[in-house]
């Protein structure tokens, strides 16, 4: 399995910015896809941004233009700006290779007004 650790969650006021971090450990295949989901109470977790290993990056519409995500080696970054109360939720990163989909622990992103 590959283990990741994420960190750089909190509690930050609506505008501000987090920048998220996850750690990858056990990485074996050269093409492989990691990126970030995202669930709120409620809610299903979705997509909130990916990074394939060719370097094709994709982002759910709600973030675009907001958040930005980055890759150096076995190490994903998010890039949160401008954040809104809408983007409270547990942020959990994602590594997906071949038949492998392996899943952090979560971080909470709180967004206050």
């Amino acid at each position: 399995q590959v283990q990741l650790v994420e960190s750089g969650g909190g509690l930050v006021q609506a505008g501000g910015s987090l920048r998220l971090s996850c750690a990858a450990s056990g990485i074996t295949f050269s093409i492989n896809t990691m990126g970030w989901y995202r669930q709120a109470p409620g809610k299903q977790r979705e997509l909130v941004a990916a990074f394939r290993s060719g370097g094709t990056t994709n982002y759910a519409d709600s973030v675009k233009g907001r958040f930005f995500i980055s890759r150096a080696k076995n190490t994903v970054y998010l890039q949160m700006n401008s954040l809104k109360p809408e983007d409270t939720a547990v942020y959990y990163c994602n590594y997906k290779a071949g038949v492998y989909d392996d899943w952090g622990q979560g971080t909470q992103v709180t967004v206050s007004s």
